[in-house]
């Protein structure tokens, strides 16, 4: 199952860019500003969206490939690793110089009051094999409407409920992030406004509790994105990419990504931007382009 199937269910410079592209991938990894000189943020990928049919250790190749040092996971991917297939995939994430950034797939989420023990119980259990990984960050999603509760209450929920997830995150050293979804991919979904979702980050009001703002959901859920991160820029864990309509790579839809990337810069976003997009050709190509594009608007 991939995050998007899980999210369905749960709960019912221009010269720079080429340049850094040919550097080895953990020579980039230790520069000091982000990505690149002025690129503040980190760029990853989230891993179910490509080469699912290969060996994950080749999967980790064919992202180093494209550039990448980054890479995010959903936690049926490892769920049923040995100790040496943890093993196995540290050895390679460190050999190309990768690091897990993070992590999704808890099978309950924080918008239903009766499902909060669930919710913290799937949180504790997921940071052991988090610790083996060395993933620092979690994604968790509010769950679908509760039926007879009213939006102000589950409103409420996602709030209180990330409240307890917060001491969790702060006593482990970890971050949590909440997710939007837009109602076209489940109709049944609670948190499909980001806005609302920085409205919830706010109320919680604690460092630990970011919001990952998808922008592939949020265009097609109410648009109005760079606004947003205007207001929001400290609410802000984690922005996942893709273009509308198609989920394909940026550039082959709606949104004019060029300047998402150059308002992130400005407004000094230092934390990770992920590819989660389909490629339409092939794939280490389409995720090279896409960062390289991504590097150069925001550094331009």
């Amino acid at each position: 199952m991939n995050r998007r199937q899980f999210g369905r269910t749960l709960a019912g410079t221009a010269l720079a860019a080429p340049t850094l592209a040919a550097l080895p991938v953990h020579a980039e990894s230790a520069l000091p500003e982000g990505e690149a000189p002025r690129v503040p943020f980190k760029i990853s990928v989230m891993l179910w969206t490509v080469f699912e049919k290969l060996p994950f250790e080749e999967r980790l190749e064919k992202v180093a490939e494209a550039g990448y040092h980054a890479v995010e996971l959903v936690g049926s991917e490892y769920k049923n690793w040995s100790e040496e297939d943890f093993r196995r995939a540290n050895r390679k994430r460190r050999e190309l110089g990768i690091t897990f950034d993070v992590t999704a797939g808890l099978a309950h989420g924080v918008g239903d009051p009766k499902a909060r023990e669930a919710f913290l119980s799937d949180l504790r259990q997921a940071l052991p094999a988090m610790d083996k990984i060395e993933c620092r960050a979690i994604i968790v999603m509010s769950g679908d409407v509760v039926p007879g509760l009213s939006r102000a209450a589950q409103h409420q929920s996602c709030i209180e409920g990330l409240k307890r997830a917060a001491e969790i995150a702060e006593e482990k050293g970890i971050t949590i992030l909440l997710e939007n979804i837009d109602l076209e991919e489940n109709s049944r979904y609670y948190l499909w406004s980001a806005a609302e979702g920085f409205e919830i980050i706010s109320r919680v009001g604690h460092p630990r509790v970011k919001f990952l703002d998808d922008f592939f959901h949020e265009q097609i859920s109410e648009g109005n994105l760079i606004e947003k991160l205007e207001k929001n820029i400290d609410k802000l864990g984690l922005v996942h990419v893709a273009d509308v309509p198609g989920r394909h790579e940026p550039g082959t839809g709606e949104i004019n990504y060029a300047n998402v990337y150059k308002k992130l810069a400005m407004l000094k976003y230092d934390r990770y931007v992920a590819m989660e997009f389909i490629p339409t050709g092939d794939p280490v190509e389409s995720l090279r382009r896409a960062r390289e594009e991504a590097l150069r608007a925001a550094s331009g």
